[in-house]
């Protein structure tokens, strides 16, 4: 269930942070509830009082994570004049998250979109928020002239989320190092200025 209400509960925090320690240590298939419950030092029927299942706080976690990324690039864009640099913010934003969050990202690239259950979560609302907030610096670089009119804003999003996404996932899931700034400009070069001579 989806924690309702102002105030986040410490036992939730506990069982939260414990889940995500056990994440950076084991398979999610691995982790029982009673490991979570012993680590987080609560029962194991608190977990059900605040989780419908281990998946549904998997999601809340991811959640948490992608709201506070999600408020990290909306303070970022704020400073951009352009929606050619927005997008370059967002990209390079969206490379620094997935190499600061290897665990979370893994989950996230290879996991978690086999599962119907995670399409109709909290966390999903989440990414379809950084989805459209692609989407309206694009059509919004269009109406203003920075983008050419001919582009489908659809397509052109699904170019960068792409190219974000490809262009980490070896690193990701190999443990190697990524040089965000490299590759976020690299993409950006090739999205906003083409390939032709």
């Amino acid at each position: 269930m989806k924690h309702k209400g102002k105030t986040n509960p410490p036992g939730r925090i506990k069982i939260m942070k414990s889940f995500s320690l056990l994440m950076a240590q084991k398979d999610f298939h691995s982790i029982t509830t009673s490991q979570i419950a012993g680590n987080a030092k609560v029962t194991e029927g608190l977990i059900y009082k605040y989780f419908k299942d281990k998946k549904d706080l998997l999601y809340q976690v991811l959640n948490e994570h992608f709201f506070e990324f999600q408020s990290k690039i909306e303070n970022r864009i704020a400073n951009e004049k352009t929606c050619v640099k927005q997008l370059e913010v967002i990209i390079f934003s969206s490379l620094e998250s997935y190499a600061a969050n290897r665990v979370f990202s893994k989950i996230l690239l290879l996991e978690v979109r086999n599962s119907p259950g995670f399409f109709n979560s909290c966390a999903y609302t989440m990414v379809r928020k950084y989805s459209r907030t692609i989407l309206k610096i694009i059509e919004k670089g269009i109406e203003k002239g920075e983008l050419r009119h001919d582009i489908d804003p659809l397509i052109l999003r699904k170019v960068i989320l792409g190219a974000i996404e490809h262009a980490c996932l070896g690193e990701i899931i190999f443990g190697k190092e990524l040089d965000i700034d490299q590759v976020s400009t690299g993409i950006a070069n090739i999205v906003f200025n083409g390939v032709k001579p």
